[in-house]
């Protein structure tokens, strides 16, 4: 169980900081006016509006090593095919990849949101001080999104740590259990090996890991509202 846990952690950690990475980088592109750039989001926030099966599915076919496009774009340069899934590190990033792939958009539209909301006078006082670029998001930016950012974590944290679909389709655990979730340790439990009881204990400790991570983000926000 706690192998399963450890690689759960490890999956919402880095597939979370990735999204939130991706996720800001992109609002700070489509902040901005350009040509084009309605039709760019349209086609951005597309893997959000797309199933878990889908997208499960797609990158298991993606990474498949005989007709996959990644395995015929690196075959371009060795001449060998490459096969991402036969490694537990492979498969976890196969995994972080394309959980991050579909849900950085989500993040973006909240950091988005934040940045479109800071007035525009705050940038043209900082810009007659002379204020560097860094200096303009730690004092003005930042403070704007940081609730933004909190909600983001919050959110994408829970459902990553609750990862099955994607999890399942791409790997289904493996290879050996070197990827399992806890969420699809219980599915086996439950379906596989009919250890019900087992199951419905581990599902009451995922249900008390939310209640937490919800209750500290509450406690985040209240004290925000105070300093405030």
């Amino acid at each position: 169980v706690w192998e399963r846990f450890q690689t759960t952690a490890v999956i919402v950690g880095s597939s979370v900081l990735l999204q939130l990475i991706v996720g800001f980088l992109l609002a700070l592109l489509f902040e901005k006016a350009f040509p084009f750039r309605r039709i760019l989001l349209m086609l951005v926030l597309t893997p959000m509006m797309l199933s878990f099966v889908a997208v499960g599915a797609f990158f298991r076919y993606y990474y498949e090593p005989t007709f996959g496009l990644l395995s015929q774009a690196i075959r371009l340069f060795t001449g060998q095919p490459f096969i991402l899934l036969d490694s537990p590190t492979g498969a976890l990033a196969g995994i972080v990849f394309a959980d991050a792939w579909m849900w950085s958009p989500f993040v973006m539209l909240l950091v988005l949101a934040g940045l479109v909301s800071v007035p525009k006078y705050l940038y043209e006082a900082a810009e007659i001080d002379r204020a560097s670029w860094w200096r303009r998001f730690r004092t003005i930016t930042f403070p704007y999104i940081k609730g933004l950012l909190l909600l983001a974590i919050l959110f994408r944290t829970i459902e990553t740590f609750k990862l099955f679909d994607i999890v399942y389709i791409i790997t289904a655990g493996g290879p050996g259990s070197s990827t399992e979730t806890i969420a699809v340790y219980v599915y086996r439990l439950a379906f596989q090996y009919f250890r019900t009881s087992q199951s419905s204990a581990l599902v009451y400790i995922l249900l008390f890991i939310v209640i937490v991570l919800t209750n500290l983000y509450l406690y985040f926000v209240k004290r925000r509202a105070a300093e405030a």
